[in-house]
């Protein structure tokens, strides 16, 4: 197992990246991508990851690189500078320097899988022409990017202060966000327009929501169902994190987690026709 390695994220800033390769290794190995006010150790993760190698997976988890954690403290937000200048462009940065670093360490290269959750999964899908990966799967994934951005009155009071906050509920932590993200996804619309990107997925997609989401709302993985025709897998009474917490102290999952783990399990086991 390697752990809290480091690799060169976007901006050539350090981040911090774990692989664990099972003695039972098939030669299939997964890349879980986490979301927004998130990282790698959140929560149960540590057990979803543990259920994946328990089948036989290898299992890689990473910070991207603007989270607000640091190389030193990769558990709490630290450095909210960082935090304040992160931008889905540098998220996308950030998933190519995880998969060259898998790519440095990992002779031969696994058949590999992708799993993203919220605003991971949203990174995820618009990396799907990536060569390197072979099926993808989300976890309660953001639809569209746009949305997450304030309009009118709240965009231009943002630009003319040129910072915003968002109070973490878990940490009441205030977040700075600073206007250069909305800028850069002003600049990069194209790009980051996951409804065009979506609809060229020409490799094996599984989608999954909670239909308890609060954060976001089922309705939006029920958009990538309809734009890519791939049926929305529910997980009924699930939240955003299908009911894990931060920290989780059990050494079980929830079962709701439990359920959405079993299901990508078969979907990445599963042999295609």
């Amino acid at each position: 197992m390697l752990k809290n390695q480091i690799f060169n994220g976007a901006n050539h800033r350090k981040s911090v990246i774990d692989l664990t390769i099972p003695s039972t290794y098939s030669g299939k190995t997964i890349l879980f991508v986490h979301g927004f006010m998130g990282f790698k150790d959140w929560g149960a993760w540590h057990l979803v990851e543990k259920y994946f190698t328990d089948l036989g997976f290898g299992f890689c988890k990473y910070n991207v690189s603007h989270n607000g954690c640091s190389p030193d403290d990769t558990l709490n937000f630290v450095d909210l500078e960082a935090f304040s200048e992160n931008n889905y462009s540098k998220e996308l940065e950030d998933l190519q320097a995880a998969l060259d670093w898998m790519e440095s360490h990992m002779k031969p290269f696994p058949e590999l899988y992708l799993i993203g959750h919220s605003r991971g999964g949203g990174i995820v899908l618009l990396s799907h022409n990536d060569a390197r990966i072979k099926k993808m799967a989300t976890w309660a994934a953001i639809s569209d990017i746009g949305i997450r951005f304030p309009a009118d009155e709240e965009l231009a009071k943002w630009k003319a202060n040129g910072v915003r906050y968002q109070q973490n509920g878990r940490t009441n932590q205030a977040m700075p966000l600073h206007y250069s993200q909305y800028e850069n996804f002003d600049e990069n619309r194209e790009k980051l327009d996951i409804k065009k990107s979506v609809q060229q997925i020409d490799k094996p997609l599984f989608l999954l929501h909670g239909d308890n989401d609060t954060s976001v709302s089922i309705s939006e993985g029920e958009e990538l169902s309809e734009w890519t025709h791939t049926p929305l897998e529910i997980i009924p009474g699930a939240n955003h994190t299908f009911n894990s917490a931060h920290p989780w102290t059990s050494i079980e999952l929830p079962k709701e987690l439990k359920l959405a783990c079993q299901k990508t399990a078969e979907f990445f086991l599963k042999s295609e026709k």
